[in-house]
């Protein structure tokens, strides 16, 4: 359909800082379209100081939705007058729903994830990750993961300023889940690869590889590999790492973090709308 703003268009959008590079207004935009649905997404450049003034003029105007991206998940969790399962147990919102004035927060990475393990034509319920990795996205991962059923999951991470705070995630995921969650010191490289070998599937979490610094790889010993062994990466930019590079030259199943950015969207947009987005034309048009 040709795409007109009326005095009925609906808004939805992305909150945070920098948010001038991404791809999710294209992605939804062309999903309205395709849908026939009056609605429009748009960026919005919002620090953390201005969050809760941003949201309470987006709920004045009575938006549909929207998104947040970094550095905003954290303090958006404060200000929804509601969160779902996974954004309760992360303390970040990345997806917020207008509903009827109360605004309902979601964290969908994680949704995005485990759709993207399916999309790689690989099923890791009931079984073991190893997770590398602590952070925003590692956190996503590691709960949603969880939630849906994988049995047992080792975090790896460094022992920063952001370690303790890694416990108490672990320590929510073993409360609320059926899934044995453990947080190791990524120094302990004899747990880190005793945990790899017992595992069905390495995620890497972290920006290790991630553009510029592509030469860097989080993992050192390509012992570890094996053909039956599932490596991912959060990472799409590059497409392929080095962690993912050197899996795949030891006959390893490998894929990137690029269809879990899309799935992420779609989750929030079936959030927003009711409906699915179309996600082979959004794949062929914005991630091929």
């Amino acid at each position: 359909m040709d795409y007109t703003i009326t005095g009925h268009t609906g808004l939805t959008g992305l909150l945070g800082s920098p948010v001038s590079h991404s791809i999710s207004p294209m992605m939804h935009n062309e999903a309205f379209r395709q849908l026939g649905l009056d609605y429009v997404y748009l960026c919005f450049d919002v620090d953390t100081e201005h969050l809760e003034a941003a949201v309470a003029g987006l709920k004045l105007l009575n938006v549909l939705g929207f998104n947040c991206t970094m550095p905003v998940k954290n303090k958006m969790f404060e200000l929804v007058d509601e969160a779902n399962k996974a954004a309760n147990i992360i303390g970040a919102v990345n997806t917020v729903l207008n509903d009827n004035g109360k605004f309902i927060g979601y964290n969908t990475d994680g949704i995005g994830y485990m759709r993207a393990v399916k999309d790689a034509g690989h099923d890791i319920i009931g079984k073991k990750m190893t997770l590398l990795g602590a952070g925003g996205a590692a956190s996503a991962v590691c709960t949603q993961a969880a939630i849906d059923g994988v049995s047992e999951i080792n975090v790896f991470s460094i022992k920063d300023q952001f370690y303790e705070r890694a416990q108490k995630l672990i320590d929510k995921i073993n409360i609320n889940t059926n899934c044995k969650a453990s947080l190791i010191d990524m120094a302990d490289k004899k747990a880190l690869y005793d945990s790899i070998d017992s595992s069905d599937i390495l995620t890497n979490g972290t920006p290790v590889g991630m553009a510029p610094n592509t030469d860097n790889c989080i993992i050192d010993n390509e012992d570890i590999f094996r053909k039956d062994l599932i490596v991912s990466d959060v990472i799409y930019n590059p497409r392929e790492t080095k962690l993912l590079k050197i899996a795949k030259s030891h006959g390893c199943p490998t894929f990137n973090g690029l269809y879990m950015l899309l799935y992420q969207g779609a989750e929030a947009f079936k959030i927003w709308t009711g409906k699915e987005m179309p996600v082979e034309l959004i794949k062929e048009k914005y991630f091929s």
